[in-house]
C-alpha cells in the first residue's frame, strides 16, 4: 500500500555526479518505497524548474573546478529563491562541489574566485595539493564513513554547525577536526561514497525531515540495515 510521494531533485545531474553522488538519490530512493512511500524524481539542469515543483528533499553532488563554472549563472541567477526555500526548511544534501558552491565563496589556488550563494557560512581555499582518503567522523547520529577528494579547505563561519568531528581523514579542512556543515535542514559534506549507502542513520534522518515537513511528524519503521552497516564497519577499518 502506497502512503504518500516524496519528490527527490537531483541539481545538475550531468555536471555535478562526477563521483557517483547519484548513489544518494539511489539509497533514499530505496528506503522510502521499502517503507510504502511512492517516489518521484526530478533532474534538475536549471533551478528555475524548483520554482514550479513540490519538492521535498534537494541531492547535490560534486564535480570538476571547470563544471562548477559551468553552473555558476544559473546558480547565481536563482541563488534567492533556493535560500528562501531553504529557509522555509527544505531537506538538501549537498556533496563536495556543491557543498562549496553553497557557501559564499571558492577561492581557486590561482586566485581565481567562484562566488557561492551564501546559504551555508562558510568560505573554501583551494591548494594545489589534494586531501584524499578514506574518512571516518563521530556526528550526532553516530559514526559516519565515506570517502573524500579535494583540494578545497572549507571553513566554517558561526552560522553553521559541522556535520560531525573527524576520527580518521581530513575533513572541512585537515586543521581544525570538522567535516561538512549543518544549517537548517541544509548539510554539506565532503564524503563520497555514496555518502547515504553507508550511513542508514543519516539518510533516514534526511527522510525524516521531508516526510515531517511534508506529511507532519511521523515515526519511520526500521529497516534490516546489516549489509549497510558491514560495509560501513569495513570501511572504518581501511587505511587513510
Amino acid at each position: 500500500m502506497v502512503k504518500n510521494t516524496i519528490t527527490i531533485a537531483q541539481l545538475y545531474p550531468k555536471q555535478m555526479n562526477v563521483y557517483g553522488d547519484t548513489g544518494n538519490v539511489i539509497t533514499l530512493t530505496y528506503r522510502l518505497k521499502a517503507r510504502g512511500y511512492s517516489v518521484n524524481y526530478l533532474a534538475l539542469d536549471s533551478l528555475q524548474s524548483l520554482n514550479t515543483q513540490k519538492v521535498d528533499i534537494l541531492v547535490g553532488g560534486g564535480g570538476q573546478d571547470s563544471n562548477q563554472s559551468l553552473i555558476q549563472e544559473d546558480l547565481q541567477k536563482y541563488a534567492a529563491q533556493l535560500s528562501a526555500q531553504c529557509s522555509d526548511g527544505l531537506v538538501c544534501l549537498m556533496i563536495c562541489g556543491l557543498y562549496q558552491l553553497f557557501g559564499h565563496k571558492f577561492t581557486l589556488h590561482d586566485g581565481t574566485e567562484i562566488p557561492g550563494i551564501g546559504i551555508l557560512d562558510l568560505e573554501t581555499r583551494g591548494l594545489e595539493s589534494r586531501l584524499i582518503g578514506n574518512i571516518n567522523i563521530k556526528s550526532e547520529w553516530g559514526s559516519l564513513v565515506g570517502f573524500e577528494n579535494h583540494s578545497g579547505r572549507t571553513y566554517l563561519g558561526s552560522d553553521v554547525k559541522p556535520l560531525g568531528t573527524v576520527i580518521k581523514g581530513a575533513g572541512n579542512n585537515g586543521e581544525d577536526g570538522t567535516e561538512g556543515a549543518i544549517y537548517n535542514n541544509v548539510i554539506g559534506s565532503y564524503m563520497h561514497g555514496p555518502a547515504l549507502a553507508k550511513n542508514p542513520a543519516l539518510a533516514d534522518e534526511l527522510l525524516n525531515r521531508a516526510i515531517s515537513r511534508r506529511f507532519g511528524s511521523t515515526v519511520l519503521e526500521p529497516l534490516d540495515d546489516f549489509l549497510e552497516l558491514q560495509a560501513a564497519a569495513l570501511a572504518i577499518k581501511r587505511p587513510i
